[in-house]
């Protein structure tokens, strides 16, 4: 039996050849080296043949690939298959387990006879190229890779029958928190100056990976008039703080082709976010000192009690909302709304056990909390 067309395949191709087109139309310093424009018929097939691979199973495991549309000859150190394989949900579900690690691409291209075909894996990929994850069951990323050495950021995220393209002047409205302008990949080029907002973005991913939900506050380091928030004695005090992410991140300038730091600085990221696993709040410092976790959130005696926040999404076509924090996803949400509120420097960064992810920041120009729902960028 023949499957059926995947219809949301047919309703992003174009809207993705149009983001690839605005990319390749910028100058950069990577001209040579840059990946050509996808076509948008080439987006429909590789999209297609992802949805129907993703609903499938080999030996009981739900298949986790990544494809990337380039030439063979394009892809330095590339691995070859002496026959290509057809870009068809079954052979793309009998070699994902063999491509499953992270940053290993099936590099699809034409053959001599023009049809797609999966003519091997990359490592490395050139700037601009598009990028499609199967990231679990009907649930598609399509992605671009920018000049940082494996960073890739969200261009649509498709889930069944669903199209969300990455808004990518989100991160101009007022107020907006940098964060959310590293999760949309903005500044890419000074690696220095953006790896804090880019350890927040890491923090993230993690948090969102444990599955458990968790929050993250990040606070003043030069005050401490948060702790008026908090109720006491904290679970998990930390004195003296945790002060190796600072530390880590204090290296960079000596130590940044240095794989080893490279992997303490994963190592201490994904520890810390672990922590925001247990019950209660993680508090950082803005100087990236672990405070607290397993703290509990409680309204500063004389705030006003929050009832309305406004909630957005960096996705085209989506308009800001008002409303009660709990419709965010329950207590975990409201406190952290709550919180925001009354130590209005303060971020705080809420993961849900769905997956949905908020970040929470005070808005001067709404005078009221701002909810960032990002989950979409961080597939």
């Amino acid at each position: 039996m023949l499957e059926l067309g995947y219809p949301a395949a047919r309703v992003v191709a174009p809207r993705a050849h149009a983001h690839f087109v605005r990319h390749r139309a910028a100058p950069s310093s990577e001209d040579s080296r840059r990946a050509p424009v996808p076509d948008p018929g080439d987006i429909e097939m590789l999209v297609d043949a992802a949805f129907w691979a993703s609903l499938r199973r080999e030996e009981g495991y739900v298949p986790r690939i990544s494809l990337v549309l380039l030439a063979p000859e394009a892809a330095p150190h590339a691995l070859r298959f002496e026959r290509a394989l057809p870009l068809s949900p079954s052979a793309l579900v009998r070699v994902a387990p063999a491509v499953e690690r992270p940053q290993i691409h099936l590099g699809v291209w034409r053959d001599a006879t023009g049809e797609l075909r999966v003519w091997g894996t990359t490592r490395t990929v050139p700037v601009s190229s598009f990028v499609l994850e199967v990231s679990a069951p009907g649930l598609l990323v399509i992605k671009h890779h920018v000049q940082a050495g494996h960073k890739f950021v969200n261009v649509a995220v498709l889930e069944g029958d669903q199209v969300k393209v990455i808004d990518e002047q989100a991160s101009s409205l007022p107020d907006c928190p940098s964060l959310l302008g590293a999760l949309l990949g903005f500044d890419t080029n000074d690696a220095r100056r953006t790896r804090p907002r880019s350890v927040l973005v890491s923090l993230a991913v993690s948090m969102r990976a444990h599955g458990r939900g968790g929050t993250l506050l990040v606070v003043p380091s030069e005050d401490e008039r948060w702790r008026a928030s908090i109720v006491t004695p904290i679970s998990y005090s930390v004195h003296p703080s945790f002060a190796e992410l600072g530390q880590l991140l204090h290296e960079e300038t000596t130590r940044e082709h240095d794989r080893g730091w490279q992997d303490e600085l994963d190592e201490t990221i994904q520890a810390l976010a672990g922590l925001t696993a247990a019950d209660g709040a993680t508090v950082l410092s803005d100087r990236h000192e672990l405070l607290a976790f397993g703290a509990t959130i409680a309204r500063r005696d004389g705030a006003s009690v929050v009832e309305r926040v406004t909630v957005t999404e960096p996705i085209e076509g989506t308009d800001a909302l008002i409303m009660h924090p709990t419709r965010l996803g329950g207590t975990r949400h409201l406190s952290a709304a709550q919180f925001v509120s009354d130590e209005r420097r303060a971020l705080a960064l809420v993961a849900s056990q769905d997956g949905r992810f908020t970040v929470f920041a005070w808005s001067p120009c709404e005078d009221m909390v701002h909810a960032h729902r990002v989950e979409a960028l961080l597939f």
